[in-house]
Formats: C-alpha cells, sequence, structure tokens
C-alpha cells in the first residue's frame, strides 16, 4: 500500500507541473509577436510603400517604424488575426534581417540570374530596392537640392586649403630623394657576400684537410707499432743457444 500511495503522489505532482507550464506559455504566447508567413508579407507591403519617406535626408525612423507596426498591425485585425499587436521595434529587427536576406540573394542574381533565387519575398524588394547606387545618389541630391539646406550649399564655392610647407619639411623631402650610385652599393654588398663565402669555403677545406692529415699520421704511427712488435715476436723466437763448453 506504501508504493502505491507513493505512486499517485508523484502523478499528482508532475501533472500539477504541467499544467503550470502550459499555463506559462499560453501567457507567454499572448504577449509575443510571432512572424507568421501572412504578417511578413504585410510587413514587406507596408514597408515598400515608405520607403520614399524613409529615404528623407532628415526623418525620425522611430515614428515611421511606429506608423509601420500600426498598420500591420491594422491588417492583421482586418484579417482576423487579433491575438497581439506588433510592437516597432520588433518591425525593424524583423527588416534589418529580411534586408541581410535580400543582399544575400542580390548577389546571387548579379552572379546567377534571378531565376536562381528562390526566396518568396525576393521578387517585390527588388522591384523597389533594386535600384543601382548612383540612381538612388542622383535621387537623393535632388531632394536635397529643393531644400534650403541644398540651395545654401550650391551657392557657395568652397576652395581647399592647403598647409604652408615649411623649410623643415622642404629639406626633409630632399633628404628623402634615393641616392643615385643605389646599385653601386648593391654591388659591393654582393661582392662581400661572394668573399665571406669564399673564405668560409677555404677555412672548410683546411679543415677537411688537417682531419685527413692527422687520420694518415694515425695510421702510419699504427702501422710503425704493428712492425715493431712483429719484428721483437720474430726475434724472440730465433735465439741461437749459448754453447756450454
Amino acid at each position: 500500500m506504501d508504493v502505491i500511495e507513493t505512486i499517485v503522489t508523484e502523478s499528482i505532482d508532475v501533472e500539477e507541473s504541467t499544467t503550470t507550464i502550459s499555463t506559462l506559455e499560453t501567457e507567454k504566447s499572448k504577449t509575443e509577436f510571432v512572424w507568421t508567413l501572412q504578417a511578413t508579407w504585410h510587413l514587406v507591403h507596408v514597408r515598400l510603400d515608405m520607403d520614399q519617406e524613409f529615404d528623407q535626408p532628415v526623418c525620425k525612423k522611430k515614428k515611421l517604424w511606429e506608423t509601420v507596426a500600426d498598420r500591420v498591425t491594422a491588417k492583421l485585425r482586418a484579417d482576423g488575426c487579433t491575438d497581439v499587436p506588433v510592437k516597432a521595434f520588433e518591425c525593424d529587427l524583423k527588416w534589418r534581417n529580411m534586408l541581410a536576406t535580400y543582399r544575400k540573394n542580390a548577389e546571387r542574381a548579379k552572379r546567377l540570374g534571378t531565376n536562381s533565387v528562390h526566396w518568396e519575398f525576393f521578387k517585390e524588394m527588388h522591384e523597389v530596392l533594386g535600384r543601382s547606387y548612383e540612381e538612388m545618389e542622383a535621387q537623393r541630391k535632388a531632394k536635397l537640392n529643393d531644400t534650403k539646406l541644398g540651395r545654401a550649399i550650391a551657392s557657395k564655392r568652397f576652395t581647399p586649403i592647403l598647409p604652408t610647407p615649411t623649410a623643415a619639411t622642404a629639406t626633409q623631402v630632399t633628404n628623402t630623394k634615393p641616392p643615385n650610385d643605389l646599385l653601386q652599393l648593391y654591388l659591393e654588398l654582393q661582392e662581400r657576400k661572394l668573399n665571406m663565402w669564399a673564405q668560409q669555403k677555404a677555412l672548410e677545406e683546411r679543415k677537411i684537410e688537417a682531419i685527413n692529415n692527422l687520420a694518415r699520421a694515425i695510421t702510419c704511427l699504427c702501422q710503425d707499432n704493428t712492425l715493431k712488435m712483429a719484428k721483437e715476436y720474430v726475434e724472440s723466437e730465433i735465439t741461437v743457444p749459448e754453447n756450454k763448453n
């Protein structure tokens, strides 16, 4: 009976913990926005429609992203998705990630053609964002010229002011010129290297010769000692007996 009671108690604890976890997940899902495919498409359409506003030289990006978030949320509510409203920073972060993916696919399209790109958002984003850098710069300059700041800059002529060279600077520039006999110095250096190599070679040859002479002397000395010992042995063997008369 004790074992059965223990098992029942453990099953109750696990069931309570599971209920707690599911409750936390439900509450978390109610406060977090999930980027579904439908929501992502709404973000792409809204952000591309406001591209000219984001491209202004002076604009408050925070306000623009709040507008994007409100429009995306309104579109989702019109579709019947009224769970969680999207926030401005979530739209900004999602768009940054999509821009990184777009740039990678744009590079692929340049190398292999647009048919090699299968990302579902590439075509619509590329129609707006695929303009060349020169065209974008020309449009920005045109927009800037229509403003008071642009007209003020265009009416001015700026002359760059260069520093006046001093006597010390002129002397330093003169001293930095390479010498005319640079080739002669190089040849002398190479000649010195050859002489050092020849001297080292001669020294090595003398060492080898000295070692050979020493080896010959040792060999001769061994031979002389051998002959001497052989002679003494022969003389000791051939001895004349004394006459006892």
